[in-house]
């Protein structure tokens, strides 16, 4: 071996031998940034409250874990890769869960063809005897475009008098740039992916568009008035149904007087028969409110003709036990999830032993439920009365024992009794096979909420809220009925401005959208 080639092989072996002990090292760091993520979430899930995150942002911490796992992973399998080549060996394919791409999805395919197809002992040209493939989820960017609209004009030649031409389409803007698709995925990135018209109007502008987020609104204000019927058309849904979910969140809104905000609500209304097997549609109506007080629950679910409410024991909903209706009054459910809260919180706090042998009963109640989610409503009622009612007839009496145990003035008493004063409440799921434990299908629905309200801050104002209210609505509803709510909208918006008749408003609910009887009827 020549002097240049021996000093190639030594700069080769010195670059592999720099890489093997280098790998080590890049593991090592990559694991001590995930430890100190991790620690640093347990600190303010379980630390004190000054260092607590919200819950709404607890999941910012995770992400981060996520994140610094995928590069203690990418670290690990480049040491052990160099650890292989160092020994002359193959380095070995990471397994991977890969799961299924679907199948509608377009393929883009691409032929990686060795550098040479000729045999090396000189027989000529090799035969293909198979192949290897692999499928990788790819994107292709927001990617904006102008659809030019023609509109040939047609004139007899022989009398120059007949013109036609075929007449301009309505749209929601009229004269103006936005299709009903593009409005609709503005909708759509505000109120369900929680993106304000100010972060949108960044994303248009790296492509060129200078929209403001002020001509945004005006376009999705646009929308909201088109939709109303449909808003419309789903509370005559809600209002029909038996029982109903309840709960509120707080939504700031401006104060130009004081040039600051004040706390308005919004309230959410669910329907979801799903637990016990329903043919009813999921729905969720928002409605704002500028305050929190009995007489808002009263004034939006008056015309209401269900019989049960489910929500928390906020006493605003006592109210409503007290009005004289056809129905009957309204009889309150209560979450067995609130009162799971207050005992774990015991627990965690003061390790009670009490805290968990309530935690190990409410546990039990929820494992009968898991067995009978989705079944019919004779059948979870029989159930629950056969393994539910003897946890629940033994669990007030021994509640009230471990009471008179401890002292009155500590938060375990307070917990207890909470727990004892809501128990009618707490035990109607036992009346009714329709009803469930918790208040988890509202309560699903005000976290994203939550979410748009920190990430937009506040609502420019009382109407401004209402109309937030009402577009958010849509958007959850077309997400608990597993539609795309991008797909509707611009659907439903095109069939209101071609005329889509009154009286078939039933077709364009959001559960309809996916049924051969819907808008294509």
């Amino acid at each position: 071996m020549d002097a240049d080639a021996l000093s190639r092989e030594n700069a080769h072996l010195k670059a592999r031998l720099t890489e093997v002990e280098a790998a080590p090292l890049e593991v090592q760091e990559a694991n001590r940034r995930l430890e100190g993520i991790l620690r640093a979430s347990q600190r303010e899930r379980f630390g004190k409250s000054s260092e607590k995150l919200s819950p709404d942002q607890f999941n910012l911490p995770l992400e981060d874990a996520e994140l610094a796992q995928g590069v203690l992973a990418a670290a690990q399998e480049k040491a052990e890769a160099a650890l292989a080549r160092a020994r002359g060996e193959e380095p070995r394919k990471p397994a991977r869960n890969r799961g299924h791409l679907p199948p509608d999805l377009p393929r883009v395919e691409r032929v990686i063809e060795p550098d040479s197809t000729l045999c090396p002992c000189g027989c000529g040209e090799m035969a293909r005897i198979g192949e290897d493939i692999s499928e990788r989820l790819d994107v292709i960017p927001a990617q904006f475009q102008v659809l030019v609209t023609r509109r040939p004009r047609y004139a007899c030649r022989r009398c120059s008098q007949a013109v036609v031409q075929a007449h301009a389409p309505e749209h929601v803007v009229p004269g103006g740039l936005p299709t009903e698709r593009l409005i609709a995925w503005i909708i759509v990135s505000k109120f369900g992916d929680h993106l304000p018209f100010y972060r949108q109007a960044g994303i248009f502008e790296r492509q060129g568009l200078h929209l403001d987020r002020g001509t945004l609104g005006n376009w999705t204000g646009r929308a909201c008035f088109h939709l109303m019927p449909v808003i419309d058309h789903m509370r005559a849904h809600l209002r029909a149904a038996d029982r109903i979910f309840v709960d509120e969140t707080r939504a700031p809104v401006l104060d130009p007087g004081r040039k600051a905000t004040r706390s308005g609500y919004f309230w959410a209304v669910v329907s979801d028969d799903r637990g016990h097997g329903g043919a009813g549609p999921p729905i969720v109506l928002f409605h704002y409110a500028p305050g929190r007080g009995k007489q808002h629950p009263l004034r939006f679910l008056d015309g209401y003709r269900g019989r049960f409410l489910q929500c928390d024991a906020y006493q605003s909903y006592n109210a409503l036990t007290e009005i004289t209706r056809d129905e009957g009054p309204w009889q309150l459910v209560y979450c067995w999830t609130h009162v799971r809260r207050r005992f774990v919180k015991r627990f965690e706090s003061e390790g009670s032993p009490i805290a968990e042998e309530m935690l190990r009963q409410i546990t039990l109640l929820y494992q009968i439920e898991k067995t009978v989610r989705g079944q019919a409503p004779a059948d979870r009622l029989a159930a629950r009365r056969e393994q539910a009612a003897p946890i629940i007839a033994a669990l007030k009496p021994w509640l009230e024992t471990q009471l008179s145990r401890i002292p009155q003035k500590s938060l375990l008493a307070e917990d207890i009794r909470y727990t004892l004063a809501h128990w009618p409440g707490l035990i109607r799921f036992l009346d009714d096979g329709t009803l469930e434990l918790d208040t988890n299908p509202v309560e699903n629905q005000i976290r994203p909420i939550a979410l748009t309200r920190k990430n937009a801050l506040f609502a420019g104002n009382e109407l401004g809220a209402e109309n937030w209210a009402m577009l958010a609505s849509l958007v959850a509803t077309c997400k608990m009925a597993g539609v795309n709510p991008v797909d509707y909208l611009a659907d439903t918006l095109r069939a209101i401005l071609d005329g889509h008749p009154r009286s078939r408003i039933e077709d364009l609910m959001p559960w309809r959208h996916a049924q051969p009887s819907s808008l294509a009827a």
